[in-house]
């Protein structure tokens, strides 16, 4: 993989990131058509990842710099609430990556992936156009039931080429929720998971850098970081907005291209 592939997939990781529209699933449909083959697959993966978690913190400072203050008041606030919320999301996840790592790596790596992919992407655009066209009774706060069923809904976006983001916020409009609350919810509540498993990875000898030039691994960073701010400030209006259904027509289109490109 040369410098050029490497921002190419860091601005594929960073734009799907944040859309709703697989950024696992586009970055292997990425890998495919342009023939990349990398030594250090994990590595370069923890790397774009870690690039996007350090997008989200830039574009929501002010909303974690509040919550990290109101965390260490010594009376039970809105913050605190909300920081249990976003802990009891993260248990559904936490099991699913103790239980089906190893299942999740070794579907990535079969023959049959496109298959899977495509299909997780229609599953993916039907989830999106449902919460378009559904109208439930909007409430300004997430509850405690909420923020759990969306946690479930995050741990079922494990799937390859199932959106994470698609199916948090389609899951939380569903359910009610104000479209700004949803959407700040849904980025932040990735931030531990995402961080947490690059700790496992680093620590368990997974992350090594020899298979990939640093100046590679560092286009790529840049790449996906640059890309994933726009995305995630973009996401953020596109949801505001109620535009969650050019991106069900998106992830349809696509999801059977990768079926139709397995078949034939």
């Amino acid at each position: 993989m040369d410098t050029l592939e490497a921002i190419i997939l860091g601005a594929v990781q960073g734009l799907t990131e944040f859309l709703p529209v697989s950024s696992s699933g586009h970055l292997q449909l990425a890998k495919e058509l342009m023939g990349v083959e990398i030594a250090e697959n994990l590595t370069f993966d923890i790397t774009l990842h870690a690039a996007t978690v350090l997008s989200t913190i830039v574009v929501l400072w002010r909303e974690i710099w509040r919550l990290l203050r109101g965390v260490f008041s010594r009376h039970f606030n809105a913050e605190q609430a909300f920081v249990l919320k976003l802990l009891l999301s993260m248990i559904p996840i936490g099991i699913v990556g103790l239980l089906l790592r190893d299942s999740i790596d070794a579907m990535l790596a079969s023959d049959y992936i496109m298959i899977v992919v495509g299909a997780m992407l229609l599953l993916t655009a039907a989830l999106l156009a449902f919460a378009y066209y559904a109208r439930p009774r909007q409430k300004q706060e997430i509850s405690y039931r909420d923020a759990f069923i969306i946690g479930m809904a995050q741990a079922v976006a494990s799937m390859p080429g199932l959106s994470r983001s698609g199916t948090t916020i389609a899951t939380g409009l569903l359910l009610g929720n104000d479209k700004s609350s949803v959407a700040t919810f849904s980025f932040l509540m990735v931030l531990a998971p995402i961080m947490g498993e690059m700790l496992l990875q680093i620590v368990g000898g997974e992350f090594s850098a020899s298979g990939i030039a640093a100046g590679t691994l560092a286009a790529g960073f840049v790449s996906a970081f640059a890309v994933g701010c726009l995305a995630c400030k973009f996401m953020i209006e596109a949801v505001k907005r109620g535009k969650l259904i050019w991106f069900a027509a998106y992830c349809a289109a696509v999801g059977l291209t990768a079926i139709l490109s397995y078949i034939f």
